[in-house]
């Protein structure tokens, strides 16, 4: 068996969706996801020049070499690039030996561990009242578990995740409007002054059985996080995710000694080498990479088996930038991980998403159910996609009221 071509695509509703499929001579065909959110163009090229030509003629079955060969074989290795489109190319591959063996991606990995996996929903609001309608509406949707974010009153702009207005929709990921990006002013001690108040206020409002989780988005220093960790112990936080930026982990152990308060991070590691002393020192409690960004499934199964042994649980990241096709592999690592923990959701269901990426995977009363199809259980409609192109896009920057630029 060997493959004979691939192609790749950019575009979707409202997202620059990267989208591999690989083809073979047994007219077997395996998906992937490279959406390296407002720098897709990138990882679109490392695939067509780099890793498409050395695919060719390779059996697709030999997922492991390949993925020693593109990894190990470079000379300078990781990085988002170079590993989304590692990932996409490692996905694909599990679709197409999946979809041979006549099972969904799961059993390969060793069968299910649970029936349905806990995702969380998104919540946010301008104020506090605006926050309490979110959290009631994705309650009303049976959601058990609700990432809050608010606005803080006296901030000059909206803060992260939060709309500008009350009854307004949160901003997520990319701003299309134009390639240079728009500013966010932030200030840490109005946001210390508040913030605590207000998840107490939710876990008053909601009761004790709601998960609540809450997103700092790398905006503390390690003193004022650790602070604010502890501040925030008695509202039993389901998690505490990116109080300080990745880079400095040994912020975490100042955040150990002061807190009890669940720490998630590393939506942005590349790899098991980004994040295994964080767990093997047991300073996380969950871990938060992504298929697409961590090099695939092969590469992600070993950072959930090293977290697996130090208690350290999976909380995959989820954003609009992940396409169907990486959902749903993380979907099936979701079902098959002893240690799983829960799955960021933000709903993709759009009549347009469905169309391009046809699925019979569903969430239903807070849970992800996956689908039993054949490989990783996602379709992909050529024609569809031919109605989208690369739009430029960016994130905010954040800046202090001073001007000094600050962690997004």
């Amino acid at each position: 068996m060997k493959i004979t071509d691939a192609k790749v695509f950019v575009g979707g509703p409202g997202k620059n969706y990267v989208t591999l499929k690989i083809m073979t001579d047994q007219g077997v065909f395996g998906l992937g996801d490279a959406t390296l959110n407002n720098r897709e163009t990138l990882p679109a090229k490392y695939l067509t020049d780099y890793l498409i030509p050395n695919l060719i003629g390779l059996d697709p079955r030999k997922s492991e070499d390949i993925w020693q060969v593109f990894y190990r074989g470079a000379y300078f290795r990781r990085g988002p690039v170079a590993m989304a489109a590692i990932g996409a190319v490692d996905m694909a591959l599990w679709d197409i030996k999946a979809r041979l063996a006549n099972m969904p991606l799961y059993q390969l990995l060793g069968g299910k561990s649970r029936d349905g996996a806990l995702v969380y929903a998104h919540a946010a609001g301008a104020d506090l009242e605006d926050l309490i309608g979110s959290v009631a509406a994705c309650v009303a949707q049976g959601y058990k578990a609700v990432r809050v974010q608010c606005g803080v009153p006296g901030m000059p702009t909206a803060s992260y995740a939060t709309p500008d207005t009350k009854g307004g929709t949160a901003p997520f990921i990319t701003d299309f409007s134009g390639i240079r990006p728009k500013t966010e002013i932030w200030d840490t001690e109005r946001y210390m002054r508040f913030m605590p108040g207000a998840l107490a206020e939710i876990r008053d409002r909601f009761g004790p059985e709601l998960k609540i989780l809450h997103d700092v988005h790398h905006r503390l220093l390690p003193r004022e996080a650790a602070a604010f960790a502890r501040e925030v112990e008695p509202v039993g936080l389901f998690w505490l995710e990116d109080p300080t930026p990745a880079e400095d982990q040994d912020a975490l152990k100042l955040i150990r000694q002061h807190s009890t308060t669940p720490i998630a991070i590393g939506e942005v590691f590349n790899s098991i080498w980004e994040c295994n002393k964080l767990i093997e020192h047991e300073l996380i409690d969950f871990i938060r990479v992504a298929v697409t960004y961590a090099g695939g499934i092969t590469h992600v199964r070993r950072i959930v088996e090293l977290a697996a042994l130090h208690h350290v649980r999976t909380g995959f990241h989820g954003a609009p930038s992940h396409s169907p096709i990486s959902m749903a592999a993380q979907a099936h690592l979701n079902i098959w991980a002893p240690n799983f923990g829960i799955q960021e959701y933000l709903v993709l269901g759009t009549p347009e998403c469905d169309a391009l990426f046809p699925s019979d995977h569903y969430v239903a009363k807070g849970m992800q159910y996956v689908s039993d199809t054949p490989g990783l259980g996602v379709a992909f409609d050529e024609a569809e996609a031919g109605r989208y192109e690369y739009q430029p896009g960016s994130h905010p920057i954040v800046r202090l009221e001073d001007g000094t630029l600050w962690n997004y």
